[in-house]
């Protein structure tokens, strides 16, 4: 299957994307809202709820936003590169975790994105009263995998 027809058919199939996907399907979080399918060997996240999906795009959106100067980036209308991705997703979800849950080591997998939004939405009312200094140190200090040498 050619990139642009997986697309049509993600597209299609995924009406209720998932905006954390990228970070379920490396296995750094879960998340109780999450559905996995499959396309053509390929697997996608859907999510089961319009309303956790409206909360995590605004989280998302939130973070990016906030995370810019930590990212090195003006543009806030394009797609972010995949690594820069995974560092909003994962170290921004382990920032929420860390200012949610200060005395509780933050773990090296998010087990509930919706869970951990729900109870920043319980502790600060809104995602955006929510303390972003610290979820930004966490965002710059997280670092994916690094590229492996390549033998000659």
């Amino acid at each position: 299957m050619d990139n642009e027809a997986f697309r049509r058919t993600y597209r299609a199939i995924n009406e209720r994307f998932c905006p954390f996907e990228k970070s379920i399907l490396t296995n750094h979080c879960g998340c109780s809202r999450a559905r996995r399918f499959c396309i053509a060997e390929r697997e996608g996240i859907n999510c089961g709820s319009d309303a956790a999906q409206a909360r995590c795009r605004e989280l998302l959106e939130l973070l990016r936003r906030q995370a810019r100067f930590a990212l090195k980036t003006r543009d806030e209308q394009t797609a972010l590169p995949h690594a820069k991705a995974m560092r909003v997703q994962v170290g921004g979800l382990r920032g929420l975790h860390a200012v949610i849950k200060p005395d509780a080591p933050v773990p090296g997998t998010i087990e509930d994105i919706d869970g951990i939004i729900e109870a920043a939405l319980d502790r600060y009312h809104t995602l955006a009263a929510l303390p972003y200094q610290p979820i930004i140190r966490r965002i710059a200090a997280y670092q994916g995998r690094k590229r492996s040498r390549r033998l000659r």
